[in-house]
């Protein structure tokens, strides 16, 4: 198996390309990054945890604070909810690897690393224990490099494979 990258610009849907950025929503997500990178700047040597951390605060100051509630979840590092609260059900499932950790990453040349593994597993676990038909997105990041899942392609190759499950 191999990923194939894709541009933001492949990606991302006509409609969205042309929608306009509120300049106080581009302000606010530019500042979040810049804190995310000086934070994982002064703190290169800390722990998985401790990262985790850092990009949970940048996913809820940046875009989600005010719509859906953003924590760990069972032994997930992070998960987005699809509403204010934990009740809700699972929308995004996040693995964080620390900078450098360059054996448990994925890269497009190697997927199969303990990220992806432990990405199935969370995914699986919602999917089969939960019955959760709302996953969206899978998200892998080291913070520097993000590769973000559609939930419709892990439907297709890993909940639709019994012989996996």
């Amino acid at each position: 198996m191999k990923l194939l990258p894709f541009s933001p610009a492949k990606t991302l849907l006509p409609a969205y390309r042309v929608q306009n950025v509120e300049r106080n929503r581009l302000d606010r997500f530019k500042a979040e990054l810049v804190r995310l990178l000086e934070h994982v700047g002064h703190a290169p040597n800390e722990s998985e945890e401790h990262l985790k951390n850092i990009v949970s605060d940048f996913l809820k100051n940046a875009f989600y604070r005010e719509e859906h509630f953003v924590n760990t979840k069972d032994r997930q590092d992070l998960v987005i909810h699809n509403g204010r609260t934990a009740k809700d059900s699972a929308g995004v499932i996040v693995e964080t690897k620390k900078p450098g950790n360059k054996a448990e990453m994925i890269t497009p040349a190697k997927p199969n690393t303990k990220a992806l593994q432990e990405l199935l597993r969370y995914y699986l676990n919602e999917r089969i224990g939960l019955d959760n038909k709302e996953i969206r997105h899978l998200v892998v990041t080291d913070i520097h490099v993000w590769h973000i899942f559609d939930a419709a392609d892990f439907e297709r190759h890993v909940y639709a494979n019994k012989k996996l499950q």
